[in-house]
């Protein structure tokens, strides 16, 4: 009897992972595909074993612990920003240490760290409740492991909306008249969070908004919605405004932090990248800060075991 194929749908449910990270991972060749006219399958062999490489890293590494292993990439995963780019690209040629990023939205990068499928992750994360940035998420996932928190910008969310404001978009209330077309956020996003946030605060139910359940995965393609004239209005990060001369009205500054998590084979490297953040020559590199505020970058905001507490 034929082995049963998989489609990335599925694959995602098994997982309990978004289809977008499936993707990710047939990209970096995790997880073997091939495809059938245009549609990626997964046969369930390449299921079993991908499960099989999941449930057993720390014997992976011991393996590996070759002089090759110094040259393995730190993994990074959750929400994109421009200065999370520019980080990655800067480690690269200051310290000779490869970061290779998934960028998959702020819950779900959280997700793959508390899984130990990353070494750092991204994110921007509003609790509705407390009204507090990231560290709630952090104290509900992290009990035991050992972490540190990194502050790394304040950034600008707003709309974002076409030069000169033809549609008059200056509040919640302007989104949902019917002749405003919006564009939105993927679920798990921090963006999504915040927006769904203020749409509670201001009374607004999202199904009166035109395109509430259009979403896109990061800022810049959201922008792009606007910029195309396929949509009216977005909410996003000023920077991505700027990056396609679009209008930007501010609404909220939010936290962005970067959180490590510590394992004996990566702590000397974490160690590192904290120093790094925390350097002037870090600092210096960044230029373009249209709505950002680093005077918090390489803050540590919450620790736990720290780093050199870690037994080898």
């Amino acid at each position: 009897m034929d082995e049963k194929v998989y489609t990335p749908d599925e694959v995602a449910q098994l997982f309990q992972i978004s289809k977008h990270t499936v993707y990710e991972l047939i990209k970096r060749g995790e997880l073997n595909a091939f495809k059938v006219g245009n549609k990626m399958r997964i046969e369930h062999e390449e299921i079993e074993r991908y499960k099989e490489s999941t449930k057993a890293p720390a014997k992976k590494i011991q393996v590996e612990q070759t002089d090759t292993y110094s040259s393995l990439p730190i993994r990074l995963s959750g929400s994109h920003d421009f200065l999370v780019e520019h980080f990655v690209k800067q480690t690269s040629k200051d310290l000779q240490l490869q970061i290779q990023p998934t960028y998959i939205g702020s819950l779900e990068g959280l997700m793959m760290l508390y899984r130990g499928q990353s070494d750092i992750a991204a994110i921007h994360l509003l609790d509705p409740t407390s009204q507090e940035y990231n560290l709630p998420f952090i104290h509900q996932l992290f009990v035991h492991e050992s972490i540190s928190v990194v502050r790394f910008v304040s950034r600008e969310q707003g709309f974002i909306v076409a030069k000169g404001n033809p549609k008059g978009i200056y509040g919640f209330n302007n989104l949902v008249q019917k002749n405003v077309q919006f564009v939105n956020r993927q679920k798990g996003a921090g963006t999504r969070f915040l927006f769904d946030s203020m749409l509670s605060k201001n009374g607004i139910a999202p199904a009166e908004i035109n395109g509430y359940l259009n979403e896109e995965w990061n800022h810049l393609s959201t922008a792009s919605y606007i910029s195309r004239g396929m949509a009216d209005v977005a909410f996003g990060i000023q920077s991505a405004a700027s990056h396609l001369g679009l209008d930007f009205i501010p609404v909220a500054k939010e936290q962005f932090d970067l959180v490590f998590r510590f394992t004996n084979e990566n702590k000397q490297k974490l160690t590192d990248l904290i120093h790094y953040l925390q350097s002037t020559g870090f600092k210096s590199s960044l230029t373009d800060l249209e709505g950002y505020d680093i005077q918090e970058l390489g803050t540590i905001i919450y620790q736990t075991n720290k780093p050199e507490e870690t037994t080898c």
